[in-house]
């Protein structure tokens, strides 16, 4: 690529992307176009398909492809190969040596201040490593880049890969304490942004086209994008802002420092950069999980769809049945913990604790069914040992104070010499602190000296309330709005290591890392996440590392090595279709441009969930090539009338989706939430037909004298004549008297009426279906002669009588289906 070609990119690049404001964004490029000093090539550094030139001010001068020459860092923009900081200063290095014999590059700084970074080739990449730095102990942190690329087609940047039309560029931190990003908060908590892909100023839902970007290894630039690490000295207490806290002790971890920070730069053809990081990990023995024999990255069954239910020893038999009937091979129990911390099991579903668990999977195991479990991390309950009688002294504090006057066994409030870290914020939850063996919460913090915490609450949560002397310790117990308390890096470390002992003693496959967000009670944010993320894969066995899914609601850069996939997206907030659909879709283009395996989240089948609205859900699976959480309960299986039919279509659209049988085109128009589509199978053939409803309201009104007592609805078919089919649904009130006309010459009538609740499923016959709010069918209704809907615009008259109630209305769906489109079968799994 010319010099102009990349300048004209450059501008391009700056004109189209809109960046986050922060205080780093303007250093950021002052520190790009500010290096440009001795160009001198000390070495050339072969990272897979890619040549890296270090100078002789120690700056990476060049990103080039070696097969072409083309460069991928602007003209004449040379950054740091790595940036050290001290007493808040980032400096650069002055002068560069390489000592060939070694393989190392040396930096100098000034100032007798040198760090030595060892080099190492590999076919697929080169590693970075800092051996050695003078006066360590005054580095507060050392930063790898940021390095800017012209690249900005496809930006990952939690895999921290960014890619071209034909080339990509990657960075991969090598062990947990390297973090993917930059030094951006001191809690290091990487910033989200959102970057606008059209005009920034054009609000319009054309103009405003944001895309969430949880900016940390890669991330949008001006300059096209920018490759970026870090490891921060944690080797003494930091006070930093977390967790809603303006002030919060990150206490001291020993992990060596900054010396051991390391990490991977590549070059690929965009079509082998996953394969890439794959060979990465072999060669540095890093996570490397697999499923099915497969890399867990590109193994199919990483996407797969699962049923969340609860179990138990007796009836895990059962729970395998519905898994089999819908079709699926994982069974999930959404809690089966008494406590969380010791993660002691349910006595009520698993008698037999442990064993008892493992029996059930080896069952289920035996039927082709692998199971998994869900916690939440680093979340302990309040009656876990780790609080109750003694409470650990690992549990996470925001900070500590000291008692300022004795205080007796039965005192309602106590002195505080310092107010520091006791002020309750909207962070609190539970407002508890720890003295010695005794846990107390308090009402409030007195507003002025002499401090004191207020209304006591004493031996608060099975603990023993004490006398305390002059002087004893007071801390300020972090907390959590589930209720619950979190951990030190420590108690973290050693919970994820119960997790792992306990998926090793029973054989599970499948784990959740919910609240993984838990873990910023460290003080270190992704670092703590990336700890007890660590942990918990070390300390599994072979047997288990050789075939396990784990998701998280959300991840981080070295945790992309360990887990499967992400899979957030609640079914909680609203129906089931609305609930969080937009955070659902924003993810899908965030885990493409990541390669990590899509998923939609969790979706809740309750009794009145519709197959209409499971074949909306299972669309858009087949769409995205998303997996999904099926969350239901043998309560709601058999509360709902159309199990069978739903549990069969789970099955049906799973099969498609593993097997391929979508084309693209037809994938393009299922993205669209606003479609449906109906997917058939009789005996080996396969068809998609899609559906296109409109979503029609009758309701009562004020009429004047002689006004008639119904209402003209219109819709259109804009496919080949058919059978009109239509649901009609009483909400908030009865409906009776129900008579519907189309095109004012054929009518449908509905003898009975409906009762609140209930919906009339009419596919174009003589007869139509009443189930009930349930989906239970009720009776079977003559509604006249069949009624035919030809291509074309149509009237639709409907006139009813409507109850009183909340909202009363008669809710009318017009499904009209397209013509049906023939599919290959699918290919084994």
């Amino acid at each position: 690529m010319s010099d102009a070609s990349v300048a004209a990119e450059w501008t391009r690049s700056a004109r189209r992307r809109c960046l986050s404001s922060g205080p780093w964004a303007g250093a950021l490029l002052a520190m790009v176009l500010g290096a440009c000093t001795d160009a001198r090539v000390i070495t050339t550094v072969r990272a897979g398909a890619m040549e890296i030139d270090v100078t002789a001010t120690g700056a990476v001068g060049s990103l080039r492809e070696h097969a072409t020459g083309r460069e991928h860092i602007l003209p004449g923009r040379r950054v740091p190969l790595l940036r050290l900081r001290v007493e808040g200063q980032d400096l650069a290095p002055r002068s560069a040596s390489h000592i060939p014999e070694e393989g190392a590059i040396d930096l100098h700084y000034g100032e007798d201040l040198e760090a030595r970074v060892l080099v190492t080739e590999r076919d697929s990449h080169a590693s970075f490593e800092l051996t050695s730095v003078s006066r360590s102990d005054e580095v507060d942190l050392v930063v790898w880049g940021p390095y800017p690329t012209t690249i900005d087609s496809v930006i990952g940047e939690t895999v921290g890969v960014v890619r071209g039309p034909h080339f990509a560029v990657g960075i991969q931190s090598l062990n947990p304490k390297t973090l993917g990003g930059y030094p951006w908060n001191d809690n290091d908590q990487a910033p989200q942004m959102d970057i606008f892909e059209g005009d920034p100023n054009d609000l319009s839902p054309e103009g405003k086209r944001g895309v969430l970007y949880r900016v940390e290894a890669a991330k949008p630039d001006t300059v096209g994008s920018t490759l970026q690490a870090y490891t921060r000295n944690r080797l003494a207490d930091r006070v930093v802002t977390n967790m809603g806290y303006e002030r919060y002790v990150a206490p001291a971890f020993d992990d060596g420092g900054v010396i051991g920070s390391r990490i991977a730069l590549f070059g690929s053809p965009v079509e082998l950069a996953l394969e890439t990081i794959g060979r990465i990990e072999v060669a540095e023995g890093l996570p490397h999980p697999t499923i099915d024999g497969q890399w867990g990255k590109q193994a199919p069954g990483a996407a797969a769809a699962y049923v969340i239910m609860e179990f138990g020893e007796e009836t895990v038999g059962e729970a395998i049945d519905v898994v089999l009937r819908s079709g699926l091979r994982y069974l999930y129990h959404s809690g089966p913990f008494e406590t969380w911390g010791h993660f002691e099991l349910d006595g009520e579903d698993f008698p037999n604790g442990v064993r008892g668990l493992a029996e059930a999977v080896r069952f289920a195991e035996d039927r082709g069914v692998m199971v998994g479990v869900h916690t939440l991390s680093n979340f302990v309950t309040t009656d876990d040992p780790y609080v109750t009688p003694v409470p650990d002294p690992r549990l996470a504090r925001v900070g500590t104070g000291v008692l300022a006057e004795a205080v007796s066994a039965e005192a309602t409030e106590l002195s505080l010499e310092s107010p520091d870290f006791f002020g309750t914020t909207e962070a609190d939850v539970l407002q508890a602190a720890v003295l010695g063996d005794e846990i107390i919460r308090y009402r409030t913090l007195s507003d002025g000296p002499p401090w004191r915490l207020l209304d006591l609450e004493r031996g608060a949560f099975g603990t023993r309330a004490a006398a305390h002397e002059r002087g004893v310790e007071v801390g300020k117990l972090a907390d959590h709005g589930y209720r619950v308390f979190l951990t030190d890096a420590q108690l973290g470390i050693e919970m994820a290591g119960r997790l792992a002992e306990l998926f090793n003693q029973a054989g599970l496959r499948q784990i959740s890392f919910d609240g993984l967000e838990g873990n910023r009670s460290t003080g270190m944010g992704n670092y703590g996440e990336v700890l007890f993320t660590t942990a918990w894969y070390e300390g599994l066995s072979e047997s288990v590392r050789s075939h396990f899914i784990a998701d998280a609601s959300r991840t981080s850069h070295y945790f992309w090595h360990i887990y499967s996939r992400m899979n957030w997206g609640e079914p909680w907030y609203a129906g089931f279709r609305e609930s969080q659909t937009e955070y659902r879709l924003k993810n899908q283009p965030y885990f493409e441009r990541n390669m990590m395996p899509r998923m939609l989240g969790w979706f809740s089948m309750r009794p009145e969930t519709s197959v209409e609205d499971i074949e909306w859900m299972l669309a858009r699976s087949a769409a995205f090539d998303a997996g999904y959480g099926f969350v239901t309960s043998f309560e709601n299986l058999e509360a709902n009338g159309r199990t069978d039919e739903i549990l069969e279509l789970i099955g049906r659209w799973e099969e498609a989706r593993l097997g391929g049988i979508f084309s693209a085109e037809q994938k393009s128009r299922m993205e669209d939430v606003s479609r449906e589509f109906h997917l058939e199978r009789e005996g080996e053939v396969w068809s998609l037909t899609e559906i296109r409803p409109h979503r029609l309201r009758y309701e009562p009104r004020e009429r004047q004298p002689g006004e008639p007592g119904q209402e003209t609805l219109t819709f259109e078919n804009p496919e080949i004549e058919q059978p009109l089919a239509l649901l009609l649904t009483a909400v908030g009130a009865a409906v009776d008297d129900l008579r519907l006309e189309l095109d004012a010459t054929t009518t449908l009538t509905v003898p009975g009426g409906l009762s609140v609740g209930e919906t009339l499923v009419y596919e174009g016959g003589p007869t139509a279906t009443v189930y009930s709010d349930r989906w239970l069918a009720l009776r079977t209704v003559d509604v006249g002669a069949p009624v035919v809907v030809t291509r074309g615009p149509h009237r639709l008259s409907v006139a009813a009588e409507v109850g009183t109630g909340t909202d009363p209305h008669l809710k009318i769906e017009v499904r009209v289906h397209g013509e049906a489109e023939d599919l290959p079968a699918p290919s084994p799994r």
